[in-house]
């Protein structure tokens, strides 16, 4: 599998190094040019408004867009999350809007209110992270949630994309990167 990471801003080597450990290529996006012959794209936490800013100078954001309605596979974590909402609250920063989705940003609080938690994803216990992670507040009917704490969605997926409010990538863990690869990109079965 060819896998891209938006490089513009946050967690890039993170999600290169989980890409790279599953055998997979991995593809610095940097420029509209490194979207080709991609079967998914990774768009990385980071700072939301940074990366909505660079997307816009750098066009990606056209690019992107592009690719995604010819089946491009696309995976938001944290960030990446906010950056494929169709709606912010309280905000109205430019996103893709690829999602049917309203967040919250840093809806679990600051960088000091950071926490690590266990959680059991396709049956596999999975450590992840959450650092001033977006709170999903409202779903369009097309959104499967995957995963829930407290009642709350923090992993949904529709046919073409995957979001979690949180960073697997951070901790190391493959588990959700083996699920966009399996699930998304190479079955595309709700």
């Amino acid at each position: 599998m060819i896998i891209g990471v938006l490089d513009l801003q946050g967690a890039v080597h993170e999600h290169i190094s989980i890409i790279e450990s599953c055998n997979d290529i991995a593809v610095r996006v940097k420029e509209n040019k490194d979207l080709e012959n991609l079967d998914g794209l990774i768009i990385p936490g980071g700072e939301s408004t940074v990366l909505s800013r660079l997307l816009k100078i750098k066009g990606l954001n056209s690019g992107i867009v592009k690719k995604y309605r010819q089946g491009l596979k696309i995976w938001g974590t944290c960030a990446g999350l906010i950056i494929l909402a169709k709606k912010i609250e309280g905000e109205s920063m430019e996103t893709l809007g690829l999602l049917d989705i309203e967040v919250k940003r840093n809806g679990y609080g600051r960088q000091l209110d950071s926490f690590t938690k266990d959680v059991e994803f396709n049956n596999n216990v999975s450590t992840v992270r959450f650092i001033r992670a977006p709170r999903i507040i409202k779903t369009g009917v097309e959104i499967t949630p995957l995963l829930k704490i407290d009642n709350e969605i923090v992993a949904a997926r529709t046919k073409n994309t995957m979001f979690t409010t949180f960073h697997p990538e951070v901790t190391g863990d493959t588990s959700f990167y083996n699920y966009f690869k399996e699930s998304i990109i190479k079955t595309q079965v709700l």
